[in-house]
């Protein structure tokens, strides 16, 4: 199996990494701090766009079973409603590790702007894509062995998490690229770029009411309803035989464009241009204080 990566190794310099969520502010469905570094791990590891397709299919089976013991620990009420979901998916978010533009830039061979962005998005579709990919392969294996056929509605959930997990990365980044600098904390930051990936939007400091408040009751709702709705496309995946992976890695992509072009847009809208010096024209007049002195006040005494 690939090696995931390891948390001790020291961060490059000015990348966002991954926060622990603040206690007050964790919801209890949650499994503990250590279940959910673990599958946070999991998770980002499959949004390398290096991984082969037998490493990717080793990790998703591991990423099911740290998900499979998430939703038995949240309960059949919370999954059922897809709060369990939602829930777990803004705790994730603060794990998730934002590379800063200038590492960016570095690991992509000196690209910037636009065509940096370009980069990001197209590795992101391309992974989205496998992933999708790697899981109707999964499900069409098991429409042979009918004793875990109880077992594919999981491959749907899990398909879709890591799916979010890779877009999410992919916003935060943009917002590196286009130099849109998300105020707050890690934790405030990872939860905003899932608040930015549930409306398709970029965030805009300039207009603080573009800062998704991923903490409300709307907020949580907001993320509860987008990743049902992802669920209930990916659905499409259960095809038999490999027409679900075909359908899997085409609906991935559609939507992982969709995103992209929605965010760059709001993102290059919010850019503020820098403002030039204005070179200073010499003044030419004989004398140029007097035109700006003002005349003496002349007062009348009252008679």
């Amino acid at each position: 199996m690939t090696d995931l990566p390891n948390p001790t190794d020291p961060p490059a310099a000015g990348d966002t990494q991954p926060v622990p969520p603040d206690p007050e502010v964790r919801s209890g469905l949650l499994p503990p701090a250590a279940q959910i570094d673990e599958l946070a791990e999991a998770l980002v590891a499959l949004s390398d766009e290096n991984l082969d397709k037998a490493a990717r299919g080793r990790l998703l089976a591991r990423t099911s079973i740290l998900v499979a013991r998430s939703a038995k620990q949240a309960g059949a009420v919370a999954v059922a409603s897809g709060r369990w979901l939602g829930e777990l998916m803004i705790d994730l978010g603060p794990h998730i590790p934002i590379r800063s533009a200038a590492t960016l830039t570095e690991h992509h061979h000196g690209l910037t702007g636009e065509a940096l962005a370009d980069a990001l998005e197209r590795n992101a579709t391309n992974v989205t894509t496998a992933i999708g990919a790697a899981a109707g392969a999964v499900v069409a294996a098991q429409w042979f062995v009918a004793p875990t056929m109880l077992m594919v509605p999981l491959e749907i959930v899990v398909e879709t998490i890591a799916i979010a997990v890779v877009e999410i990365k992919l916003v935060g980044e943009l917002h590196a690229v286009y130099g849109v600098e998300v105020p707050g904390n890690g934790a405030q930051r990872g939860r905003a770029f899932v608040g930015s990936w549930t409306t398709r939007r970029g965030v805009d400091p300039w207009r603080p009411w573009t800062i998704p408040a991923m903490l409300s009751l709307a907020g949580r709702a907001s993320v509860n309803r987008r990743l049902v709705g992802r669920v209930g496309r990916n659905l499409g995946t259960l095809a038999p035989l490999l027409i679900g992976a075909g359908y899997a890695a085409k609906s991935n992509r559609v939507e992982t464009k969709r995103l992209a072009a929605g965010v760059r847009g709001d993102l290059r809208a919010s850019q503020r241009p820098a403002i030039e010096a204005v070179p200073r024209v010499p003044d030419t007049r004989a004398d140029p204080g007097s035109e700006l002195t003002p005349p003496p006040r002349r007062f009348l005494r009252r008679q």
